[in-house]
C-alpha cells in the first residue's frame, strides 16, 4: 500500500505514521521529515512548482524501485507545494516493513532519487530577492550509491 500527496496542504506527520504503524506484521516504522530551513541569507521560504501528474508517476516509480529492493510494508511520500514559509515541513517520507535496516535504507533510496528525479522545481525567497534553486552536486552524488 502507498500513499502520494502532493498538495499546498500542511503535513499531518502523525496522521501518516498513524497509518504506517498499522500492519502487525512490520516490526519497523522509518520516517524522514523535511523542513524549508535558511541557507545563507535569511530565507523568507520556497515556492515549490511541480508537474502535475508527471510528478505522481515519477514518485509512484520511485517507490516501486524501492520495493523491488526492499520488502516494504507501506509507503508514504507526502510533498508540498505553493508557497512555504522558512521551518514549516516541505516533504515526509515513510517506510513500514518487518527489519529496521530495510526500512532505513529504503526511505533513504526514496528521498535520493526523489530530490534527483521528481519534476519539483525551488524558488527561494529570500530578503535580497527571489532565485531558482539549482540541482546539489551533493544530491546528484548521492545516486552513485544507488544505481
Amino acid at each position: 500500500m502507498n500513499i502520494i500527496e502532493v498538495s499546498q496542504d500542511s503535513i499531518d506527520v502523525e496522521r501518516y505514521i498513524d497509518w504506517l504503524s498499522e500492519r502487525s506484521e512490520d516490526g519497523a516504522v522509518v520516517t524522514f521529515m523535511g523542513k524549508v530551513r535558511c541557507l545563507e541569507q535569511p530565507t523568507i521560504g520556497l515556492y515549490l512548482e511541480h508537474y502535475a501528474g508527471m510528478t505522481e508517476k515519477v514518485l509512484t516509480n520511485i517507490i516501486a524501485q524501492a520495493r523491488s529492493k526492499w520488502q516494504l510494508g507501506k509507503v508514504a511520500v507526502i510533498h508540498r507545494v505553493g508557497d512555504i514559509k522558512t521551518n514549516e515541513k516541505i516533504v515526509f517520507v515513510g517506510v513500514s516493513c518487518s527489519h529496521r535496516s530495510d526500512a532505513f535504507a529504503a526511505a533513504q533510496f526514496i528521498m535520493d532519487i526523489l530530490k534527483n528525479q521528481a519534476p519539483f522545481w525551488k524558488k527561494e525567497r529570500t530578503i535580497n530577492g527571489e532565485k531558482w534553486v539549482e540541482v546539489k552536486k551533493s544530491d546528484t552524488e548521492l545516486l552513485k550509491k544507488w544505481y
